[in-house]
């Protein structure tokens, strides 16, 4: 391989800020001028994004992650930035998407044994990058303290021994157990991983960092690595699409704004990145409803979000009571939107002869809009040139199985790359489309809220993420020594 610099962010677990801090330093060198590509090896997400196959010129899936990394990095994303995505479809098995094409499915226990032929991949995509690049920054997954996971491993050690890539081991320090877990992973790695390691950083501190000198001390006197900073806890992270659906499940609820905007948890959400520019929106309240809560009566709209499952979520939803609340909801005057899956949902049946989902062909949907989808072995992945009926222009891009068609087709919400796409109700209160990313075009955004009284905040979304981004990276310089990383990753 050439020897481009390289350094890889893993951590004492998951969502310890990789991922954010990451995109943090690939938009830090890049403002110093170098040429920066995010890479992470292994992905486990169902909220994905549209790139670029190089070779072709066609589109396939990569984590969300890493689209903002590019979009850091100031470059195009390829699916050689995350050339293996696992997309969960039920508790034990997932989609297998490999440089941005689906090869198959695998249960847990058969996938640790297939993986050891993505090696080869994942170090040819790393090497693609490297290429063209003066520096890669690597974003490990989950932990190498999970070494029942070590043999034929991808996604932390297995490729970073391979790829002779010096690793920096993140803490965080917020949840609690910082020392324990670095020291923890010192005393279980094996030695060879051990030695890979180059130094570590504390994320997510909060107060006088003086006052954990003594940690730092400590954390050196039982592992011999350096530090190399302490990270403040970053406020402009919120600004930035979240990753993990996890992150969903904390969203604290703030005071009450002029719009709220119910948004059911469904088991396999995809995607629910599409809601962040209605987060970020002063005069809106966005609730996340977990399984065994009731969607809140004072909700005006209702936002059925991507499914990974479309008819396993159904049968969920109809579980958890919500489509009686969402009947309630709509007789009492409520909006409600369907993203995606959700679309799929709001029509009369979802129908899947080829069983692309699972082994149920056939369900009842939520009979809110006239219309039947129907499952189609080939997915759709791409960017999409859109407008609205009238010629407005919007953002976005299609990852889904399957066509809708029906009566409420008549009344599209968008017009794809010179198609219509999307159906609307005869009240004008239920609509769904195929189309992420609906609520990013300011233009759009600022009329659909004007329908609910709501006047929409002056600063585009883009911008808010766009300076987000700016913000953490000038954080990163002040709170960690760049001249040696930047040292460590010349040294590979």
């Amino acid at each position: 391989m050439r020897k481009t610099s390289a350094i890889m962010l893993q951590g004492t677990g998951s969502d310890v800020g990789k991922t954010v801090l990451v995109a943090g330093l690939c938009r830090l060198f890049a403002r110093r001028g170098l040429t920066v590509r995010p890479f992470k090896p292994q992905n486990m997400s169902n909220n994905a994004a549209v790139a670029l196959i190089p070779e072709t010129g066609r589109f396939g899936e990569i984590g969300r992650g890493q689209w903002l990394q590019a979009l850091a990095a100031g470059t195009p994303p390829t699916v050689d930035m995350n050339p293996v995505l696992l997309k969960p479809q039920s508790e034990t098995g997932s989609q297998i998407v490999v440089r941005g094409r689906v090869t198959g499915e695998a249960r847990g226990r058969d996938y640790q044994r297939l993986k050891v032929g993505f090696l080869q991949t994942v170090l040819q995509s790393f090497e693609s990058l490297s290429q063209e690049a003066d520096l890669v920054v690597v974003e490990g997954a989950g932990s190498p303290a999970e070494i029942n996971l070590r043999r034929n491993d991808i996604a932390n050690m297995g490729f970073a021994t391979a790829a002779g890539v010096p690793v920096i081991l993140v803490g965080d320090i917020d949840r609690g157990g910082v020392i324990a877990s670095l020291v923890g992973t010192h005393a279980i790695l094996p030695e060879g991983d051990r030695a890979t390691i180059a130094g570590f950083l504390i994320n997510k501190f909060r107060g006088d960092v003086a006052l954990f000198d003594d940690g730092l001390a400590a954390i050196t006197r039982f592992t011999g690595w350096p530090r190399l900073g302490v990270v403040p806890h970053l406020s402009a992270a919120r600004r930035l699409p979240a990753e993990d659906s996890v992150v969903l499940e904390r969203l604290s609820r703030g005071a009450p704004k002029r719009l709220t905007v119910a948004v059911p948890l469904i088991g396999r959400i995809a995607n629910f990145d599409d809601l962040d520019p209605l987060r970020a929106e002063p005069e809106v309240e966005v609730v996340f409803v977990p399984p065994g809560e009731r969607l809140p009566e004072k909700a005006q709209l209702v936002v059925l979000p991507g499914s990974k499952s479309t008819i396993a979520d159904l049968a969920a939803f109809r579980a958890n009571g919500w489509d009686a609340d969402l009947a309630a909801h709509v007789a009492r005057g409520g909006h409600v939107v369907g993203l995606c899956g959700g679309y799929q949902m709001l029509g009369r049946r979802v129908r899947d002869p080829d069983g692309v989902e699972g082994p149920q062909r056939d369900a009842e949907g939520l009979g809110l809009l006239d219309v039947e989808a129907v499952m189609e072995p080939e997915k759709i992945v791409r960017t999409a040139r859109a407008t609205t009926p009238d010629g407005e222009p919007l953002e976005g891009y299609e990852i889904h199985l399957g066509r809708t068609s029906g009566p409420d087709c008549e009344r599209p919400v968008c017009i794809l790359d010179g198609v219509p796409d999307g159906a609307t109700s005869g009240s004008g209160r239920i609509f769904g489309t195929y189309l992420h990313g609906l609520f990013a075009a300011d233009g759009y955004r600022r009329r659909f809220l004007a329908g609910f009284g709501v006047e929409a905040a002056a600063s585009g979304h883009r911008a808010g993420v766009e300076s987000a981004l700016d913000a953490i990276a000038e954080a990163l310089e002040q709170a960690v020594d760049i001249s040696r990383l930047l040292a460590l990753a010349e040294r590979r």
